[in-house]
């Protein structure tokens, strides 16, 4: 019913805890993952969980695509589904979706909490920076009579990874390898391994792609790992311990449709020369009242420096929150990102979206003092609050409590 690609089918037959799914784009990882958790679904006594960092809905995000496999194989009759779980009716195994990061808050401990799970997806699992997370859910994947599985699928970032430092330069393992460690199973594809399922255009682009960017190809279509972004604006950074060495001072971008509303929060050391940073919020689509809500849960009374150039926005949140417009004018962008660039940034392993920014805010061009317009509503905001604080003759003199 269900054909399984030779590269993955160790996965079915060997007797691994952890599989590493790597790969780059266009490789039918995804496709194949979720084809084979159907299959599994088949044999009695499993509880899959399947999970994204952040998941705000899976009956939108993520069941689709399984309802989209179960037709092709045309068995949608065996399932039920709900908004949140794919049960076999044939055998009684199930597949349950779950975010490890939801609206409402971290969920790692309802995670830990949940009975019976023999396999525990983790779906972009370059997103889950965390480690002791990692292991807090990984521990409760502990039932008898089954095989138990975690399965880890990425397309790999920077060699800042827990999972780079774990599973391959600690075990000795060659990046984009096919081979089973230790109590590891290693699967790496690539388009070339899908290439009978992608359009004559779409080759055509990674050729090109390969002709001109070749470091790109390589990250992005070889699934290679990077030790920085190509071009990287910051390489000033390590992930750590946020500390509170002083007063707090909170950065906010604002978007709405395309774009996040973001809030950061920022500790300045400025005996060390370190910036501790922690994300708050990164969210689309939010009202005034609702940035306002999260503002205050998050900052209380501290103070925020908004994006001046939403000064509406700013004179309606000011009815809730201590909210301060940014110091902009020409050459603020270069300028600010030069004083992060003065200092060590810190950066709260669960700062997700901001450690994604960093890995890739890049310069226009080379020998270009224009960054992209892109990977920087967090930058932005932190650029707005450092800014603020090393900018403006009055600091230390505007928080108010």
């Amino acid at each position: 019913m269900i054909n399984i690609h030779n590269k993955y089918k160790p996965i079915l037959s060997e007797d691994s805890r952890y599989f590493i799914v790597s790969g780059g784009r266009g490789s039918g990882k995804s496709f194949t993952i979720n084809a084979l958790l159907v299959k599994l679904t088949y044999e009695q006594g499993h509880t899959i969980l399947f999970t994204r960092y952040t998941l705000t809905s899976a009956y939108i995000s993520i069941i689709p695509e399984f309802i989209d496999k179960l037709e092709l194989f045309n068995c949608v009759h065996d399932f039920h589904i709900t908004k949140d779980e794919i049960l076999n009716k044939k055998t009684g195994s199930k597949i349950i979706f779950r975010g490890i990061k939801t609206s409402s808050g971290d969920q790692t401990a309802n995670l830990k909490s949940l009975q019976g799970i023999t396999t525990w997806v983790v779906d972009e699992a370059e997103e889950l920076t965390d480690e002791q997370k990692f292991d807090t859910i990984d521990l409760s994947v502990r039932q008898q009579g089954k095989p138990n599985r975690v399965i880890l699928i990425l397309n790999p970032t920077t060699k800042e990874h827990f999972i780079y430092t774990r599973f391959f330069e600690e075990r000795g393992v060659q990046e984009g390898s096919n081979t089973t460690k230790e109590n590891t199973t290693y699967i790496h594809t690539t388009y070339i391994d899908n290439i009978d399922n992608l359009s004559k255009s779409y080759i055509d682009q990674i050729d090109q792609m390969r002709k001109r960017r070749p470091e790109k190809y390589k990250q992005q279509m070889l699934g290679s790992w990077m030790s920085k972004a190509e071009g990287v604006i910051f390489s000033n950074w390590t992930i750590g311990e946020f500390k509170k060495t002083s007063v707090s001072v909170w950065g906010q971008d604002y978007g709405f449709a395309a774009d996040p509303s973001t809030l950061v929060e920022v500790n300045i050391d400025r005996a060390n020369k370190t910036i501790y940073l922690k994300e708050c919020f990164y969210l689309p689509r939010l009202t005034t009242s609702q940035i306002a809500e999260l503002n205050q849960k998050h900052a209380r009374d501290g103070l925020i420096v908004g994006d001046s150039a939403e000064p509406r926005l700013i004179t309606e949140l000011k009815r809730h929150c201590n909210v301060k417009p940014s110091i902009k004018g020409q050459g603020s962008v270069t300028y600010g990102i030069s004083l992060l660039q003065d200092y060590d940034l810190v950066i709260d392993p669960n700062s997700t979206n901001l450690i994604k920014e960093l890995n890739n805010y890049r310069w226009l061009e080379r020998k270009s003092n224009t960054p992209i317009d892109k990977y920087n509503h967090l930058i932005d905001a932190v650029r707005y609050a450092v800014g603020y604080q090393l900018q403006n003759p009055n600091r230390g003199r505007y928080i108010v409590h």
